[in-house]
């Protein structure tokens, strides 16, 4: 039994207390430092834990670390447990030692054979079981235990009701509590700590299962399910081999007890889920990990079960909708020292552990000489700490605070506390290594850790083809920027290129401008050539592909590209852009875009270049920079005269002044005379409603309508002459007069009017006005010269007036300079102008000799064709008959074809134009008319007996007229020439031509060779022979052949009706 108090402990300082003494040599794998290597930066980060913990050594601490408790138990320690702070220890002398880390205080010790302690969540409800089956209860306050009388077995598992216990900090219930004894039952019980002389602590204790094989319930817990449905509980407990699951609804009976009764009695007729590891353990625990486990509603997030096999260990899964509500379960092996167990205690097993406790990410296993660590997540081992034990002390277990996340170690002499820090520190590495890449990114606490994370993600998804995720990734990191632009165009995917330099251009400062521009004017090109891409795919109306959803799709991209513009509007160089766009012939971006940047006389441009004047005002309107006005007045002028005066009447801002050379441009341009004057009616307004212009306005208004054309219907201008005229007189304007003056065609007057006034410029201007007189031009000239020697006598100016006209030479102005005046003042003008003329008689000189010289080269050439030969072969054939060209009289030509003179006038006359056979036709019969004079003359002189004309072969088309005598065919010939049109080649007969040409000079036929040579003798033979050479040129000046195939380009291929039969 107890004695009549329990002892609180306390240290001098107020609580627990470490030893300040130098820790026992301990032995890390895998949480030690690793020093930078020299390969690269990379490989240091990640063969380095962690960087964050600066010193003089930069020695990283390690994960767990051992420190011995300042407490020595005046007795062997037999169970320890610690909830919120508060530890409670059972001794071998029968005494629990009760320690309140925040406000310890000391009480009575007494004698109990103990067998374990159970302490709740919130630290204030304390379970003392005995190997004999009593059991005491403990409230915090209280100065002594009170006996569970009722509470006749022994206690192995105790399951809190963690929920209501940490949610009231007063109360003095267990409320619903679950309690696993070693003869395999379960109970249900609460107990209340408030004194009633009526009641007992023990409110109530309930058998509500039995495990069916009767093993000691060694591990058993509950909780509720989340907020779904809170009347839903899961119930686990284990024995040294099962673990079985009991769920179903949590409700009070009416009697205000038994709320586990219904849940236990559905398990009555079916069995529940159990999973099952036998083996030899004599021992087993169960645990949980929460990771709020402060708050009351917080659930558990894992669950281990140390099992004969190895750590059963699972993700509680409160949504499943089965009857499992462990997934991802697993089984980890018990690790295997290089060091063997130093068993002390001979009711421990040698290959089992001691006691287990789960972390977040590690179980930490507790042996008889040592702690090791094994990761959750790759199996390993990755911490092992022998224990500094002293001789014969005996290891007993290792517990956990479930509030507060503290680890204690406790022997039959010392007790020791398990520091666990910076558990998560390469928690990064092991997910990099699985390739979870978003644990890892979430673990990582450095810069270095999560590039090294980035660019293993970026280079995992770009060798899975997963681009865009690469693209994302390689955004992330410090992979160079070649290399990943390189490796997606290698690949040929310009999408995730694209993607991943719109994440780069955001990543870059505003400061580097050079970086910024670049990355932007490349992504335009990239959308740019995508929407030619999607265009292509459009107009091809592929199968392959959805038309619309094509469509959709360049919609969007063309708005992405706009939106890109717009925000990056200022990291572009605006001319490369314009180039870009205008390249891709993107006219809707081009427009969008400089309508963005406010460069509207692009716009304006654009449309003037398209012709739609109305588009191109609208632009004009739609901005605020005068200069447009001036700029594209006077083309929109000319194609829209009217929307561009109520473009400028609308804008009352605009200099009438400067758009006086618009409306000049209207009036020269041709135009509907019965249409409305749009320059007059601007010019109306202008006088009519600018209030504040000034009497220099009218000028400039005057010498428009001056220069307006004259009224096509009536010949006259669309004002009176003679009242401008008399009103610029009377107001002193001189320019209007003398444009008016110029209007009338009174140049004299006009150029007086202007040397009167002395306004040279205006004088000279009117003066090369009429230019269809060039005497009048240059007595006008004279004029002006005269009052600049005269009036002006200034001999230099008269000089230099001389170089403003090509009309006037210096010895024109002579006489205008006064007798007085001496040559010098003028010598070096004369002077120049001598040198002048002797330079002109001597290019005279130069281009008379080269003439000479061209003519002597001429004549040189000219004998030398008289020389000129070619060889013919013997079998040489004709190019048109292809009958051998020796049988008659032929022609050869440079270009080595050859033709019988017959086939060369039948050729030739089908190219000749209608000039030449015209010509021909006029020699031909001019020869045949000389040849007929000479047979008359023949006939009178000489002896009509001796030779009878015999039948000629005609040289015209019957077709044409009748033969009669030779002056009357003639003078047909003659009538007939001009009128012939297309039937000139009928009238030219070829084998009467090539009779007349192949002829001997003067020779007719049935003439004798005395009288032959009389006619050669005489002028008519020669005038006959000439005419003959000159028909001989006609014919033989060109290869029919080679001139033809220039000739006939524009001929067809085929004569007469084109053939049908190729029709398709």
């Amino acid at each position: 039994m107890f004695d009549d108090y329990v002892e609180h402990t306390a240290t001098a300082a107020g609580g627990i207390s470490h030893k300040s003494g130098a820790p026992p040599p301990m032995r890390y794998e895998g949480f030690e430092l690793s020093p930078y290597g020299h390969d690269s930066a990379r490989e240091n980060e990640l063969n380095t834990s962690d960087t964050q913990h600066p010193g003089p050594s930069h020695t990283v601490p390690p994960v767990f670390d051992i420190s011995h408790v300042q407490y020595s138990p005046p007795a062997p320690l037999v169970s320890l447990v610690v909830a919120s702070d508060v530890l409670a220890m059972g001794l071998s002398s029968n005494t629990v030692v009760l320690i309140e880390n925040q406000n310890p205080y000391p009480r009575k010790p007494t004698e109990f054979s103990i067998y374990k302690l159970f302490l709740d969540p919130s630290g204030r409800h304390l379970i003392v079981t005995s190997i004999e089956g009593e059991n005491w209860y403990l409230f915090r306050g209280w100065k002594k235990p009170k006996q569970l009388k009722t509470f006749k077995m022994v206690i192995e598992s105790v399951a809190w009701n963690k929920a209501a216990l940490l949610s009231s900090s007063h109360s003095t219930s267990t409320r619903d509590i679950l309690i696993g004894a070693r003869n395999g039952t379960i109970y249900e019980a609460i107990l209340d700590a408030e004194e009633d002389f009526f009641k007992s602590q023990e409110r109530y204790l309930n058998a509500v299962f039995s495990l069916p094989e009767r093993q000691a319930i060694t591990g058993l817990n509950f909780d509720f399910f989340p907020s779904i449905d809170p009347k839903k509980v899961l119930v686990v407990a284990i024995t040294t081999s099962r673990i079985y699951q009991f769920t179903g609804t949590y409700r009070r009976l009416d009697d205000g007890s038994r709320v586990f009764g219904l849940l236990f009695a559905a398990y009555r007729e079916t069995a529940p889920k159990i999973s099952e590891l036998p083996g030899n353990i004599r021992h087993s625990e169960l645990h949980y990990y929460t990771p709020n486990s402060g708050q009351s509603q917080s659930l558990p997030k894992e669950i281990a079960w140390m099992t004969s096999p190895g750590i059963y260990h699972g993700t509680l899964n409160f949504q499943s909708t089965t009857d499992d509500f462990i997934d991802g379960a697993q089984l980890f092996p018990y690790p295997t020292f290089t060091t063997p167990l130093n068993v002390t205690n001979e009711s421990s097993q040698q290959d089992f552990p001691i006691s287990v406790v789960l972390t977040e990410f590690h179980l930490v296993l507790l042996y008889s000489d040592r702690i090791a660590a094994i990761s959750i997540l790759n199996e390993s081992l990755v911490h092992e700490e022998f224990l500094p034990l002293k001789h014969g002390e005996v290891v007993r277990a290792l517990t956990a605070d479930p509030v507060r996340k503290t680890y204690w170690i406790y022997t039959d002499q010392s007790l020791f506390e398990l520091h666990v820090g910076n558990e998560d520190r390469d928690i990064w590495k092991i997910n990099l290594q699985k390739e979870n890449f978003d644990v890892a990114l979430k673990y990582a606490k450095t810069a270095g850790q999560r590039d090294i994370i980035f660019s293993s993600q970026a280079q995992a998804s770009f060798n899975a083809k997963r681009y865009f995720l690469a693209a994302q990734a390689f955004a992330q990191c410090t992979v160079p920027f070649e290399d990943v632009a390189l490796k997606f165009l290698d690949v040929n995917e310009r999408d995730a290129l694209r993607s991943y330099l719109v994440l780069r251009l955001e990543q870059t400062r505003k400061l580097d401008l050079t970086q910024r521009m670049m990355l932007a004017t490349w992504l335009v090109e990239f959308y740019l050539s995508k929407c030619d891409e999607l265009d292509d795919l459009i107009v091809s109306s592929s199968a392959l592909y959805d038309v619309e959803n094509v469509k959709a799709e360049r919609s969007i991209l063309e708005e992405e590209l706009r939106r890109f513009l717009e925000f990056h509007k200022d990291d572009f160089e605006p001319g490369t852009i314009y180039e870009l766009i205008q390249s891709h012939g993107r006219t809707d971006i081009y427009l969008f875009y400089a309508t963005l940047t406010g460069h509207f006389g692009r716009v304006v441009e654009h449309w003037v270049l398209e012709e739609d004047w109305v588009k191109a005002i609208d632009a004009i309107n739609r901005q605020s920079n005068l200069e447009l006005y001036y700029r594209f007045g006077p083309v929109l002028m000319r194609n829209a005269p009217r929307e561009a005066v109520d473009s400028w009447i609308r804008q009352p801002a605009l200099d009438p002044l400067r758009l006086i050379p618009a409306l000049l441009q209207f009036q020269l341009a041709p135009r509907d005379p019965l249409s409305p004057n749009q320059a007059t009616r601007y010019l109306n307004h202008v006088i009519s409603n600018n209030s504040t212009r000034s009497s220099e306005d009218d000028a400039p208004l005057l010498r428009f309508l001056a220069k307006a054309p004259v009224d096509p219907l009536t010949g006259k201008p669309y004002y009176d002459l003679d009242y401008a005229l008399r009103l610029c007189s009377e107001t002193g304007r001189i320019q209007p007069c003398v444009h008016i003056y110029s209007q009338m065609g009174l140049w004299e007057s006009s150029v007086d009017l202007a040397l009167e006034k002395g306004d040279l410029e205006l004088a000279k201007l009117n003066a090369d006005k009429p230019e269809d007189d060039p005497r009048l031009r240059k007595k006008l000239w004279l004029k002006i010269a005269k009052f600049v020697v005269q009036d002006k006598k200034d001999i230099k100016m008269a000089m230099r007036f001389l170089e403003s006209t090509d009309l006037l030479k210096i010895e024109d102005i002579l006489p205008f300079f006064p007798d007085f005046v001496v040559i010098d003042d003028f010598k070096d003008e004369i002077a120049n102008a001598l040198e002048s003329y002797s330079a002109q008689i001597e290019s005279l000189k130069n281009e008379m000799d080269d003439a000479t010289r061209n003519a002597e080269s001429m004549k040189e050439s000219i004998v030398g064709l008289k020389n000129r030969f070619i060889t013919v072969d013997a079998g040489e054939r004709c190019s048109v008959c292809s009958f051998p060209i020796l049988t008659r009289q032929f022609y050869v030509f440079p270009c080595h074809h050859a033709f019988h003179a017959d086939c060369l006038v039948g050729l030739t006359k089908e190219y000749l134009p209608a000039h030449a056979l015209r010509r021909l036709l006029t020699l031909q019969d001019e020869i045949v008319k000389g040849k007929a004079d000479r047979s008359e003359a023949t006939l009178i002189d000489g002896n009509p007996a001796s030779w009878q004309p015999g039948t000629q072969r005609t040289l015209l088309s019957q077709n044409l007229a009748a033969p009669t005598n030779g002056q009357r065919q003639a003078n047909s010939l003659g009538r007939n020439l001009l009128s012939a049109g297309d039937r000139l080649r009928d009238l030219i007969v070829p084998d009467a031509l090539v009779t007349v040409i192949t002829a001997p000079a003067g020779w007719i036929p049935g003439i004798g060779g005395s009288q032959r040579n009389a006619l050669t003798d005489s002028g008519t033979g020669k005038r006959i022979e000439k005419l003959r050479s000159e028909l001989e040129d006609i014919l033989a000046s060109a290869c029919p052949l080679c001139e033809s195939v220039i000739v006939g380009l524009d001929k067809s291929f085929t004569k007469g009706e084109p053939d049908t039969t190729w029709e398709v």
